[in-house]
């Protein structure tokens, strides 16, 4: 009787503890059986994902993602692009909405506490954007000035910290905030050198300042934890391959940001 009850016990425990670990379905294996994978892009932040004339989603970071299906799959076709904004990008790739981010995401320590990154894929550098006949010249002349941001972008962050008497304006994207600095809603807008770029191609109304003040190193965002270990080995793989190849210089050159 005593003996039946230990291995009853034993039994027990076994299957409890099995419970408790019970394994997180792998990404790539979640991924493969789905047949596509899905990912997290900008759409408003040219050029490295935005909407052309027929309102597709394209770009450098569009372009990456493609590569990315076809290492998995060996065709570019089998992906689905999602459009995130700054803000809830984060969110969409822990909620399980999208299986990466591919969306002009730095590298920064507080992110690193939440999601998990590849090796950088592209540098990037924080810069001003003001009116063509702006006075301005530096960052620190941003104190008591009306400053647009993203919200959700290291812009934001590196304000806050540097320039704490700014007076910040908030947008959600790329594109509004760009719109309002030129309606005169601010005085400068605090971005990636990259997005502004993109923003103000042929535009002679406003100036991007010649100075940058940080280094964004941009890569691919992944859920943290092992589940997703082997699509970030994967992706990894890959960006090392392309950056040996040369293929990221010329897809950096397509999209005129080298």
């Amino acid at each position: 009787m005593f003996k039946k009850l230990i291995c009853t016990l034993l039994l027990v425990a076994l299957f409890t503890c099995a419970c408790g670990k019970e394994k997180l379905a792998d990404d790539m294996d979640v991924i493969t059986k789905r047949g596509k994978l899905i990912v997290g892009v900008r759409s408003d932040a040219k050029p490295f994902g935005y909407k052309d004339i027929t309102g597709n989603l394209v770009g450098y970071d569009v372009d990456l993602g493609k590569k990315i299906a076809k290492e998995i799959f060996s065709t570019e076709e089998a992906v689905e692009f999602v459009p995130v904004t700054a803000s809830n990008r984060i969110s969409m790739l822990t909620t399980k909405k999208v299986d990466m981010l591919i969306a002009t995401l730095s590298v920064t320590d507080q992110r690193h506490l939440v999601v998990d990154f590849s090796i950088p894929y592209f540098m990037a550098g924080q810069a001003i954007m003001v009116p063509a006949k702006s006075d301005i010249t530096s960052l620190r002349e941003l104190n008591g000035r009306q400053v647009i941001i993203v919200y959700g972008s290291t812009g934001e962050m590196s304000l806050r910290m540097n320039v704490p008497d700014a007076k910040i304006v908030g947008y959600t994207d790329y594109i509004e905030g760009y719109k309002a600095l030129k309606a005169g809603k601010a005085d400068a807008m605090l971005a990636d050198d990259t997005l502004l770029y993109g923003l103000a191609m042929d535009d002679s109304s406003v100036k991007i300042l010649p100075k940058r003040y940080s280094k964004e190193p941009y890569a691919v965002a992944f859920r943290r934890g092992e589940e997703s270990d082997r699509l970030k080995a994967k992706v990894n793989y890959l960006i090392g391959l392309l950056t040996r190849t040369g293929e990221l210089s010329r897809m950096q050159r397509k999209w005129e940001i080298k």
